[in-house]
């Protein structure tokens, strides 16, 4: 199959509270990751980066505007792929020296990445079996209880395994928001791969359920609220939120 070649590779949506979803509308939903990208008085922060198919600096003025800080919610390629551009780079530990040499296997390209994936091409000549990403090291680690903190915001990082080692979520408490990465979010979720803990998982998904969360803006598909929130939290622990099952 010959794909077209995409005449924009990003889009940028507004959720308001100066938080902005930037995403890649030319990869299937279950693998299109989530930018989050939210503007504070001193800094800025982008959670997560996408495939770095495409320059983000270059496409989304959004992400020059001011000083930035680019966390990593783990070290799939789906989500750091565009770290490379930035200047301060943080993401937890324990996959810090994915995202410093990152290959097709350590960031789970090997399993997920076909021309399937994609309904445009993002270049003339792009072929799947040939995508790899950037090494990236860290300029910085993040761990359970820090403070990202970006003038008239702050975000608390909660470690949360399970999916892979070092995820983490980004916890707002003023507004009762959780950047959840691929801890959770409205679709199957995947506790398989190489790195993954199922029993890490769980613990994390209950830890969760403890938050007095009001929005969630996760990794993959659409934002929810505190119902959904319980529910697909529920739903994990019941075993119903996996891929190939009923619930997804």
């Amino acid at each position: 199959m010959i794909l077209p070649i995409a005449e924009t590779w990003f889009e940028t949506r507004k959720h308001g509270d100066d938080i902005t979803l930037i995403f890649e509308p030319h990869v299937i939903p279950d693998i299109r990751c989530n930018m989050w990208h939210v503007r504070g008085r001193d800094r800025d922060l982008l959670f997560d980066s996408g495939m770095g198919l495409v320059s983000l600096k270059r496409h989304v003025a959004l992400v020059t505007e001011k000083p930035l800080l680019s966390v990593a919610s783990h070290s799939h390629f789906d989500h750091v792929g565009g770290h490379h551009e930035f200047d301060a780079r943080l993401i937890h530990a324990a996959e810090a020296d994915i995202l410093a040499a990152p290959d097709r296997r350590n960031t789970v390209i090997e399993d997920y990445v076909t021309a399937e994936i994609f309904t445009a091409a993002p270049f003339s000549g792009f072929k799947a079996d040939e995508y790899v990403i950037r090494a990236a090291p860290p300029t910085g680690l993040v761990a359970e209880g820090d403070i990202i903190d970006l003038g008239n915001r702050h975000f608390e990082v909660l470690h949360l395994p399970g999916h892979s080692p070092g995820c983490i979520a980004l916890w707002e408490a003023a507004s009762a928001t959780l950047l959840s990465g691929d801890v959770v979010y409205d679709g199957p979720l995947y506790d398989t791969l190489y790195h993954s803990v199922p029993e890490d998982y769980a613990a994390s998904m209950a830890r969760l359920g403890t938050y007095p969360v009001e929005t969630v803006h996760g990794g993959h598909w659409a934002s929810f609220g505190r119902q959904r929130f319980a529910e697909l939290i529920d739903e994990y622990l019941e075993g119903a939120r996996k891929p190939g099952c009923p619930a997804e």
